[in-house]
């Protein structure tokens, strides 16, 4: 069945009002009548069964959705060249991701626009309605690879190198109880030395993902594969 993201708003008393886009999408698009049943989700955990009926829907009952992971998951990613970003925000939503932090690190060339940062979202949106998400992940503003290191003190912390004799980020993720995961991932040619200096002191463990050198693209979705892995075993 269809999927349409609203916002929280958008319903009241049970009705849902529906945006001119989401109207056209629903109408011109998937073809659907008077009468024919999507599912509304709030990308915040919720779900209903609705009913089109004109420019508007009629909710007929709440859903119970259960396919989000155990552990949230801040995903940091040292922003990539072109559009490869795109590909990096839509996987990773797809695997659980919950919030998703684009950063400027020293071999960031990436400098993004407001559009950028729109189309984004827009992916994210699309990516978890097809996977058929109960949230939309969230993807913030660009920040620096300082304010990024300082903004998740009560997190187990992570920062993936592809060179250097560290442990595998599954050693962590067998044998520890985590709720909430915040995980690094340098762009084009990795992090500085100077940055994972900077990351270990604020008590990000360095951490490998295998034995191969893994693109820019590659690195976020197979740490976060790792992570669904282990917790939905």
């Amino acid at each position: 069945m269809q999927r349409i993201t609203i916002a929280p708003q958008q319903l009241q008393a049970g009705k849902i009002a529906l945006t001119q886009s989401q109207h056209h999408y629903l109408v011109r698009v998937l073809r659907l009548r008077d009468g024919d049943r999507f599912i509304a989700m709030d990308g915040m955990g919720k779900w209903w069964l609705s009913e089109l009926q004109g420019k508007q829907a009629q909710v007929i009952e709440p859903l119970v959705v259960k396919t989000e992971l155990s552990v949230s998951v801040t995903l940091l990613v040292a922003l990539p060249k072109g559009n490869a970003f795109d590909e990096v925000v839509r996987s990773c939503t797809e695997l659980g991701v919950t919030c998703i932090v684009p950063v400027i690190s020293d071999r960031t060339l990436l400098n993004p626009s407001g559009q950028k940062l729109e189309r984004w979202r827009r992916i994210a949106t699309e990516a978890a309605e097809q996977s058929e998400r109960a949230i939309v992940p969230t993807v913030l503003e660009p920040i620096s690879f300082d304010t990024a290191l300082s903004s998740f003190a009560t997190f187990d912390k992570y920062i993936c190198e592809g060179r250097g004799n560290y442990p595998h980020l599954v050693s962590y993720l067998q044998y520890k109880e985590q709720k909430n995961i915040a995980i690094a991932i340098g762009c084009e040619g990795g992090w500085t030395e100077s940055e994972l200096e900077k990351a270990i002191l604020a008590d990000f463990q360095p951490v490998s993902l295998g034995s191969r050198i893994l693109r820019a693209v590659t690195a976020p979705i197979v740490a976060l594969s790792l992570i669904a892995a282990a917790c939905e075993v």
